[in-house]
């Protein structure tokens, strides 16, 4: 794993403070590939040199989604906030993290990234940001890591296709409509949340 994660940007390539593009170092030859999808030394580098407290994960998630399916978007209020450490391990997403930080300069802004099984790129998405993603393989595969574990009370679910978000997701790749739990078609959009009450 580089010791250096890139830089995130909104789609008017404004820079978002917080997530981050890991770039891991893939050892392959003939028998397959290794690499360390997670070293804690390293990882915690990364945040040190950017005079930040590293994370710490409690929770590991695992899931299975066919094409088509969206999932999202999901945000847990403090003080249970997550953050996650995300990596594809078959197939392929579109992964989107929205910036819900309500004094942020790109608050409501949004960035993305294809993870693959080819590109092993790992994406971190910090506390205080949405989370969402769109499947664009049959059988795909999702890991990542928590800094907080589940609570049902404190979670909230964002609309997937909010106006104010403008998120672009990349339906070219679909042949069908998409697939939405009945919790992701219940989302709320963010013109109608209390910030004032609300602890993101």
């Amino acid at each position: 794993m580089q010791i250096i994660g890139e830089k995130c940007f909104t789609k008017e390539r404004i820079e978002i403070d917080g997530p981050l593009i890991i770039k891991p170092t893939v050892y392959e030859d003939k028998r397959g590939f290794f690499f360390e999808s997670w070293n804690k030394k390293k990882l915690d580098l990364i945040f040190i040199e950017k005079n930040e407290i590293p994370p710490t994960f409690v929770q590991d998630n695992h899931s299975k989604s066919d094409k088509g399916i969206l999932r999202g978007l999901h945000i847990q209020k403090k003080p249970y906030s997550q953050g996650k450490l995300i990596r594809c391990i078959a197939g392929k997403i579109f992964d989107v993290a929205i910036d819900m930080r309500i004094n942020s300069k790109t608050f409501c802004k949004w960035t993305s990234v294809f993870l693959t099984e080819e590109n092993k790129s790992i994406f971190w998405i910090p506390e205080g940001f949405a989370h969402g993603f769109l499947s664009l393989e049959e059988n795909t595969e999702v890991l990542y890591k928590a800094t907080n574990y589940w609570d049902k009370e404190s979670e909230l679910t964002l609309r997937w296709d909010d106006p104010l978000l403008s998120i672009e997701w990349p339906f070219q790749f679909l042949s069908n409509d998409i697939i939405l739990s009945e919790k992701d078609k219940d989302g709320l959009l963010v013109s109608n949340l209390d910030f004032k009450t609300l602890s993101l």
